[in-house]
């Protein structure tokens, strides 16, 4: 990894509450010049540090009230298995995030879906078709306490 210094720290750290801030007042609140700031912001981005820039929408205002996480067994463990499991869970547009862990399940996925209806129709429909796939089980959120928190920085020097 790159060094990055205290000024990189603090664009990222702008850029993970404020998107859309204008480079004009990132500068300003990072103590650089336009230019030079939008210069490290670029550089950053080349870097892959900045993967992007995006939106982040209100669920429940949405109608997707629901949010499940799911563990999922998988028979079969190989690259292959995995590359095709990932390709299809990807593919679902209620799957907002997926992940592979150890332990008892092999796949964590976080699903976002109207109500339980649509949550059934995700699982018996969608997930559980997928080949290699032998076990699911669910938890569902009661209450969302915080989400996409910015990245802790500190470590980066």
């Amino acid at each position: 990894m790159a060094e990055y210094d205290a000024t990189d720290r603090a664009i990222l750290t702008r850029l993970q509450t404020d998107g859309r801030i204008a480079n004009i007042d990132l500068a300003e609140a990072v103590a650089l010049s336009p230019s030079a700031c939008l210069r490290r912001v670029r550089a950053l981005e080349r870097a892959g540090l900045i993967a992007g820039y995006r939106a982040e929408l209100d669920r429940a205002r949405l109608g997707l009230d629901l949010t499940v996480f799911i563990e999922l067994q998988v028979e079969g463990h190989s690259r292959q298995t995995s590359a095709r499991i990932e390709a299809a869970l990807a593919g679902i547009p209620e799957v907002v995030a997926c992940h592979v862990i150890s332990g008892a399940a092999d796949f964590l996925v976080e699903a976002a879906v109207p109500n339980l209806a649509g949550y059934e129709r995700l699982l018996l429909d969608q997930i559980l078709v997928i080949p290699s796939i032998t076990d699911a089980r669910s938890t569902f959120a009661i209450r969302t306490v915080k989400t996409r928190g910015p990245l802790p920085l500190s470590h980066l020097r």
